[in-house]
């Protein structure tokens, strides 16, 4: 099956200088992939990170590796195989919480699997130690001159596991190449949807030009409305207070016409008693004509003219 990644994200990937061995030195210019593999042939863990088509971390991780997280998003390992010490620099603080998480578990596997090889090994011995007791002189040849899976076994296996690191270097970095690619066709396309943004965005500033022009004479016409609105108010408030003046003048009227009713109703009922006087008056002389002793003849007193008086009233009193 070879090497599998089991975790992967994304950060900044600083190496500390070797000089001072205080300064962090960039080993990327922007936030690569960061991912821990598993190889279930050797039962071993590694963390890779690819730049482009340069290797930037290839750290194998043993049980003695500790991971310390120096600040809210950075943290960072010592590896005595590469004779550096890697940091990375998260986005968000949950995805250093959650890398340390994966470096404890990946270390306490490899610390499973260093103590089952060893456990193999002394099994191994043990056998092997029987065994040549057994039969010391059938294997003795075997030993000195050794087979060919003997010299296999004993001779390259450094040579198989620098084969099979580059193996999985090179598909990593095949990979990667492929991401390349990926994302420089997705940045090709994000340039075509700026380009379209822009010109969407000058023409809805056009619109806002227009929009604002549009505006700015609506709200001239709203103040002239307004306007308009407030003199008709005035206009109709006076109208409204002419209408209450005009109808206390038309109850006026109705007053002073009953009030003319009224006299002259009295001046029908002068004139009536008018015309008795003359009629009374008579009676009186006649009345005094026979008092009075014969030979004695008083002309009669003319009767006192008769005055009427009206009260003018004007039609506003």
């Amino acid at each position: 099956m070879g090497e599998q990644p089991i975790y992967t994200t994304r950060a900044h990937v600083f190496q500390i200088d070797p000089t001072t061995k205080k300064n962090w030195v960039p080993a990327s210019k922007q936030a690569v992939t960061v991912s821990y593999f598993y190889d279930s042939t050797r039962n071993s863990y590694r963390i890779i990170s690819v730049d482009g088509s340069k290797v930037i971390i290839n750290s194998t991780i043993t049980p003695n590796m500790m991971f310390t997280k120096t600040s809210q998003k950075f943290g960072q390992w010592a590896d005595s195989r590469a004779n550096t010490v890697f940091g990375l620099g998260f986005s968000s603080e949950q995805q250093l919480a959650k890398f340390a998480e994966k470096f404890q578990e990946v270390k306490e596997a490899a610390k499973t699997a260093r103590d089952k090889s060893q456990e193999k090994v002394e099994l191994l011995s043990n056998h092997s130690q029987e065994s040549g007791r057994d039969t010391p002189t059938d294997n003795q040849a075997s030993s000195i001159n050794g087979t060919d899976d003997e010299k296999f076994f004993h001779v390259g296996p450094e040579t198989v596991l620098l084969k099979n690191e580059n193996d999985v270097l090179k598909s990593v970095v095949e990979q990667s190449n492929s991401n390349a690619k990926n994302l420089e066709t997705e940045l090709q396309t994000l340039r075509e949807n700026n380009a379209r943004l822009v010109d969407a965005l000058q023409e809805s500033s056009a619109n806002v030009e227009s929009w604002k022009k549009q505006l700015g004479a609506s709200q001239e016409e709203s103040e002239m409305l307004r306007a308009k609105i407030a003199e008709l108010e005035v206009q109709c408030n006076e109208a409204s207070q002419e209408k209450q003046r005009n109808a206390q003048l038309g109850l006026r009227v109705q007053e002073l016409e009953a009030e003319l009713s009224d006299r002259e109703q009295e001046l029908e009922n002068l004139r009536k008693q008018a015309e008795t006087i003359p009629i009374l008056m008579a009676e009186c002389e006649s009345v005094t004509s026979k008092l009075q002793p014969r030979g004695w003849y008083t002309k009669p007193r003319p009767p006192p003219p008769v005055t009427f008086f009206f009260k003018q009233r004007s039609a506003c009193s």
